[in-house]
């Protein structure tokens, strides 16, 4: 008989598919007090997963952490602009980075084709080289982004378990159920 290929394993920062999906779920509960248990394990993932860790992920517990501190009330508008306003520019980058090739393609073009709102670039735009906008724009663009994540990649990876009735449609071309630790491989 042909000898046995051993099976490949990846290692992840995570405890199992369902210490993943609590922490999906913690992130967009809307109740602070589980979005900082579910930020304190992506912290602990951080710290064994390092570089590989998804950047959907990161970017995910960066605009979460905005959200609690501005639920919080300890911070002043302009430290709560400041802070939705570098998670922001950040997903804009890093999202739009893998999709930078040698020719410089602009940041609207390259969000219009991964269906990123192109007033969130230019939100992006005005936060990195205008006059700060307001917080309730801030508010909004984070708002966005987070559901820009919660559709193009979190429900992906509960396999659409927990998508909603309009996305239902996808779900006839994804039947196979989603893998983080592969489908990460988009993000990186």
């Amino acid at each position: 008989s042909p000898p046995r290929l051993p099976l490949l394993r990846t290692v992840v920062a995570w405890r199992g598919r369902a210490e993943w999906d609590q922490v999906m779920v913690g992130l967009y509960c809307g109740e602070s007090r589980l979005q900082q248990d579910a930020l304190d394990r992506v912290s602990a993932w951080n710290s064994r997963y390092g570089l590989k860790m998804p950047l959907a992920v990161d970017c995910t517990a960066e605009l979460i952490r905005c959200k609690v501190l501005d639920s919080s009330g300890t911070l002043k508008s302009y430290e709560l602009i400041l802070s939705y306003g570098l998670a922001l520019v950040r997903f804009v980058n890093l999202i739009t980075e893998k999709y930078q090739t040698m020719a410089n393609i602009p940041l609207k073009q390259l969000a219009k084709e991964v269906d990123i709102p192109v007033w969130v670039v230019d939100l992006r735009h005005e936060l990195t080289h205008g006059k700060l906008p307001r917080l309730a724009m801030c508010r909004k663009g984070c708002d966005v982004v987070l559901d820009w994540l919660r559709k193009t990649y979190w429900n992906r990876q509960l396999g659409n378990n927990l998508c909603e009735e309009e996305e239902n449609e996808e779900e006839d071309q994804e039947d196979e159920e989603a893998n983080p630790e592969l489908d990460s491989d988009t993000w990186e």
